[in-house]
């Protein structure tokens, strides 16, 4: 066992018995076209903890994201965001939520085209009426943060796949989300940029104190996490606190 290991056990530990969750799922259960895919999944999510789930591919972890990111609706089941029971709010309410409180990142980026860096990043806060001095600033200091503050005038086709993502974390945190879902975020970077982009997503967590449920299939992506837990089957197979 590593220092780095010993250090991340340790604070997820001491996270787990001083904070209460922010989001809790229980006996979250979704089927498509009659195929169940999630069968009573049950979580819980601490602030500032970094949460893998991992699993083979069908194993229900992106239908996972997806219902705890407020995106799909399980058929039955409850989530609770905060004080919130996702399941009583309707569609406006769950956009609103997600606004305010969740930010995500995709595998492949999902960067507008027509936006700029700068105005991608600025799009959520536009959205949630923060001011324009405000939207400025933030801006400026999160392209910093994220290292690309030069291209901010750039436009997606012409960054390269690790600058597209180092943006779609910066606008991920635009709205100082309390919970960070990342789905497969190196998924399509080679292996340098992959481990740059794992080490920021360390980083920052470290640094705001925002959840992150990751979903990967990468052990090294796995490996920034403070617990892991393995779906098999639409079902937790396993995992617990890194050791």
């Amino acid at each position: 066992m590593n220092d780095k290991t010993i250090e991340a056990k340790n604070h997820n530990t001491a996270v787990r018995s001083n904070s209460t969750a922010v989001m809790v799922a229980r006996e979250i259960m979704k089927s498509y076209a009659g195929r169940p895919v999630l069968r009573g999944v049950s979580l819980e999510v601490f602030a500032g903890e970094r949460l893998a789930l991992t699993g083979a591919s069908g194993s229900g972890k992106s239908t996972l994201l997806n219902c705890l990111g407020g995106v799909d609706r399980p058929d039955s089941g409850s989530i609770r965001f905060k004080n919130v029971a996702m399941e009583t709010l309707d569609a406006d309410g769950l956009t609103e939520l997600r606004r305010r409180e969740i930010g995500t990142i995709f595998q492949f980026f999902h960067l507008l085209p027509t936006l700029n860096v700068a105005e991608n990043v600025e799009l959520p806060l536009q959205l949630n009426g923060v001011p324009a001095a405000e939207r400025d600033r933030r801006v400026l200091s999160l392209l910093e943060r994220v290292g690309v503050h030069g291209r901010a005038e750039a436009y997606p086709g012409q960054l390269s796949g690790g600058e597209m993502q180092r943006v779609a974390i910066a606008r991920a945190l635009a709205h100082k989300p309390a919970v960070l879902l990342a789905d497969e975020p190196t998924g399509n970077l080679d292996s340098r940029n992959g481990a740059i982009i794992l080490e920021l997503l360390r980083e920052i967590s470290d640094e705001t104190g925002t959840a992150l449920v990751l979903v990967t299939h990468s052990v090294a992506a796995a490996q920034i996490c403070h617990r892991e837990l393995s779906l098999c089957d639409g079902q937790i197979g396993g995992g617990g606190v890194k050791d």
